[in-house]
């Protein structure tokens, strides 16, 4: 009887698992987003799934409006989009990003394009208003690819882009976040020991209490090149200048023409270690697997057996979009050539 039942739980599981994995691909894509994985389906209210999608569909209309102006390329989709993203205080990014163990909100973003494999990025930001606007800058701008904390505000405000004061970008919201973490560290007597990294911080996605996560995008632009970008507040507690993925090129970030674009989301330890967006891009061209084979392959194999939580949404050359994720969900949105407008959160 215990066989029986055994056998049968794992039939189910391994049903539900192909199931998720059949997570449809959207052909003649041209711009697509992420914000974050977000809530567990028990938390999720009707009240909280219309604002992710009203959310969701202003910022796939701002980057397709971006991508349709003339001699417009796809980094202005992933600028444009991702910038109204990081204004909004809903997500774990620029305005309404967490706080560090020290009361901060410290930035990330990241910026990149298939064609020339040119890449921007900053990390650790605590007064540019517009973080993945200083990582584009950082590309087209500079000699370098990766900018850090003073250094990247510094060079921010020398090519004139926005400076704000750091108070922007506190919500009460995510304040009581902290405090709640850092009652909760009290609590289990771990206020005065030195805890690693790992203990210290929490993944985004188990505070979000009424807001979103980590934003990203991609874009396919009509010269057929291939653009990415992410940008977020990281983990909530954070201590040491801890830097997740989300700057990374390779692990958080990535776009090759020849394969697909890239933005992921989830714990960035994990995705720095398994190099996951570069990963997903080498299937695709030295082993020939499609965009969703190749996907989840590295999230809801790879990545799932390491014990690493989170998603990635790419967009390859051919226009075919492909969300993965080892989560119940994942706030995601893709937009056609002609404009028709898909908003996902747990539904397949």
């Amino acid at each position: 009887m215990f066989r029986s039942v055994g056998f049968g739980l794992w039939l189910v599981l391994m049903v539900a698992d192909a199931i998720h994995a059949e997570d449809a691909v959207v052909e003649n894509v041209v711009f697509a987003i992420h914000g974050g994985i977000g809530l567990d389906k028990a938390e999720m209210t009707p009240e909280i799934d219309k604002r992710v999608r009203a959310e969701l569909e202003q910022a796939l209309r701002a980057g397709f409006a971006a991508l349709n102006k003339p001699n417009a390329v796809g980094l202005d989709a992933v600028e444009a989009a991702i910038r109204l993203m990081e204004d909004s205080p809903q997500f774990n990014a620029g305005r309404g990003a967490v706080f560090t163990h020290d009361g901060r909100n410290e930035l990330d973003a990241s910026i990149m394009e298939g064609k020339t494999f040119k890449a921007g990025s900053v990390a650790g930001v605590t007064t540019v208003k517009n973080p993945i606007t200083a990582a584009r800058a950082v590309m087209e701008k500079s000699k370098h690819v990766l900018l850090v904390s003073r250094g990247a505000e510094a060079f921010a405000a020398e090519k004139g882009l926005e400076i704000v004061d750091p108070k922007y970008f506190r919500t009460e919201e995510r304040w009581q976040q902290l405090q709640k973490q850092l009652d909760e560290e009290k609590k289990r007597g771990q206020g005065l020991r030195v805890e690693s990294q790992e203990t210290a911080v929490v993944p985004q996605r188990h505070l979000t209490g009424f807001s979103f996560g980590t934003v990203g995008a991609v874009a396919l632009d009509k010269a057929g090149n291939l653009s990415a970008g992410t940008s977020t507040g990281g983990m909530s507690n954070k201590r040491w200048g801890r830097v997740g993925d989300s700057p990374i090129i390779g692990a958080g970030t990535y776009a090759d023409n020849e394969a697909c674009a890239v933005s992921a989301t989830g714990h960035g330890e994990y995705f720095i270690r398994y190099s996951v967006a570069h990963d997903i891009v080498a299937l695709m061209k030295y082993k020939g697997l499609t965009v969703n084979a190749a996907a989840d392959e590295v999230i809801r194999k790879k990545l799932k057996m390491a014990g690493g939580e989170g998603g990635v949404i790419c967009l390859d050359h051919k226009g075919r979009f492909y969300p993965s994720y080892n989560t119940e969900g994942m706030y995601r949105g893709c937009i056609t050539y002609d404009g028709q407008v898909q908003v996902r959160i747990f539904e397949n």
